[in-house]
């Protein structure tokens, strides 16, 4: 691979990097939201939010349409969670056996 392959990958996770965004695109797996839902949700404020949205936008993680006032984001490719519940699953081990340690 050459070195702007490496450079995309690291900017797709980068942007997957923030608790926040996490909780965006999980919140974002039972379909399309609007920015009015997602912020009340994550309990933040709307332009903080915005920002988060606006990154993984960027990266190509979400897409969004404008609907009247309203703008709707949804996951591009449901192959972004597969990638999330293989961190989960790494971090859930790596406590595992820290835990195991301190026993």
């Amino acid at each position: 691979m050459n070195q702007r392959v490496y450079e995309a990958q690291a900017e797709y996770l980068k942007a997957l990097s923030h608790p926040t965004r996490i909780r965006i695109v999980n919140y974002l797996r039972e379909g399309e939201r609007c920015v009015c839902e997602i912020f009340p949700y994550l309990g933040e404020e709307q332009s903080n939010v915005s920002r988060h949205l606006a990154a993984l936008k960027r990266a190509g993680i979400l897409s969004s349409r404008k609907e009247g006032v309203s703008v709707y984001y949804r996951v591009q490719d449901d192959n972004v969670f597969k990638i999330l519940e293989l961190v989960l699953s790494f971090v859930k081990k790596l406590v595992k056996e820290k835990m195991a340690l301190l026993t």
